[in-house]
């Protein structure tokens, strides 16, 4: 079995995924993991797609076909998942929005070797004052050999000069 992953973003109208859905189908792929979402008006996502050896170059061939629809894509093959001994957190941030809080964040974890898997930010309207708030929620995967709470301290210690709350959650069991 190949697996592809498949990336597109273009202008958000109805019909996408149906499309999109429609070549995998036809192609005998399976549809395994995606995030997709409207952002500024463009419709963007981001795929897992599990299809035959044989029937991979014709898949692909396909979905590159969409181009036409005014959708851009980037198809790549991967390799099997490597298991390796990571343990899963997540972090979830709330603070008064400015530029450059994602890379703060991202420094922090980088710097201790954490890989993030996965990233949703969110710009909220508070209630009471009506400014621009800053929401993330970070899955990540730590090394064995870092102190989970040591990156901790290090986060509170970030979210104090923010001005913002964060949390920490270590989930139980190895991540992959």
């Amino acid at each position: 079995m190949a697996n592809l992953v498949l990336t597109l973003i273009g202008p958000d109208h109805p019909g996408i995924v149906d499309a999109l859905s429609d070549v995998v189908s036809t192609h005998g792929g399976n549809w395994l993991e995606s995030r997709m979402a409207q952002l500024g008006g463009k419709f963007a996502g981001v795929l897992l797609l599990e299809v035959a050896d044989d029937r991979a170059a014709a898949l692909e061939e396909a979905l590159n076909g969409l181009e036409s629809r005014d959708l851009h894509l980037v198809v790549e093959r991967t390799g099997p998942v490597v298991p390796t001994r990571l343990r899963p957190i997540e972090i979830e941030l709330v603070g008064q929005d400015r530029p450059g809080l994602v890379h703060e964040i991202a420094n922090v974890l980088a710097a201790q070797g954490i890989n993030v898997e996965e990233l949703s930010t969110d710009r909220p309207t508070a209630a009471m004052s009506g400014s621009a708030m800053f929401e993330a929620h970070i899955r990540a995967s730590v090394p064995e050999d870092v102190d989970v709470v040591a990156v901790h301290r290090r986060l509170e210690r970030l979210a104090a000069d923010l001005m913002a709350d964060v949390r920490l959650i270590e989930a139980l069991g190895p991540s992959r």
